[in-house]
């Protein structure tokens, strides 16, 4: 790495360096090659595993299972915060890049909005649900006294199909007309409602479902 940089090394090279070592029957890169495998040599799977899923591989204990996951973590972080660099949102695919990095691994559901201001720059990113997706666990009131509080005026909503499925139900559809008529009481325009998962996305806006 020194001598090449980091963009020389594979993704198993950089995972080895992260564990430092391996075990008696393994050395760290055969290590991290037996982990990635299992994932299909997919970052984005390793990723969704716990720090203690990690700690099943023998050579992974607890320190190089939060090692991992604290690298992964901060890769996920920087590609949603480049993406939300305050640059105006024009298109469905815009609201995608910012929102991805946040939403795509999750193995739980979870409701996000995007608030923009008057040249729908992205003015805050927050999670307003978690868990099971329906009326009961998105507090209508909350995200718009949230838009209140950012001086908002157009909103994005998103929500994550951990099973990939983008398809959106009854309940997301009833969801986004109730939210999209509170706004224009306020004044709050609803630009759209993203559907996240498998390294793809459905929007209401260009499916003319909004």
């Amino acid at each position: 790495m020194l001598r090449k940089g980091a963009s020389a090394l594979s993704n198993a090279e950089l995972v080895a360096i992260l564990i430092g070592s391996g075990h008696k029957e393994m050395s760290a890169l055969d290590l991290a090659k037996q982990i990635l495998h299992s994932q299909g040599n997919r970052l984005d799977n390793l990723a969704r595993l716990s720090v203690m899923e990690l700690q099943k591989f023998k050579g992974i204990g607890e320190a190089k299972a939060v090692s991992i996951a604290a690298a992964l973590e901060l890769g996920r972080r920087r590609k949603g915060r480049d993406a939300d660099d305050r640059k105006s949102i024009t298109s469905s695919r815009d609201a995608y890049e910012i929102l991805y990095a946040d939403m795509n691994d999750l193995i739980h559901e979870e409701f996000r909005v995007l608030y923009l201001d008057t040249r729908h720059r992205v003015k805050a990113n927050e999670k307003i649900g978690m868990g099971g997706f329906n009326y009961s666990n998105v507090d209508v009131g909350l995200l718009f006294r949230r838009a209140l509080e950012h001086t908002a005026t157009a909103v994005i909503l998103a929500h994550n199909h951990p099973s990939g499925q983008l398809k959106p139900s009854s309940s997301d559809i009833n969801l986004t007309r109730k939210i999209k008529d509170s706004g224009k009481i306020l004044n709050i325009n609803v630009l759209d409602h993203l559907i996240i998962g498998g390294h793809s996305y459905f929007s209401f806006a260009d499916e003319a479902v909004l």
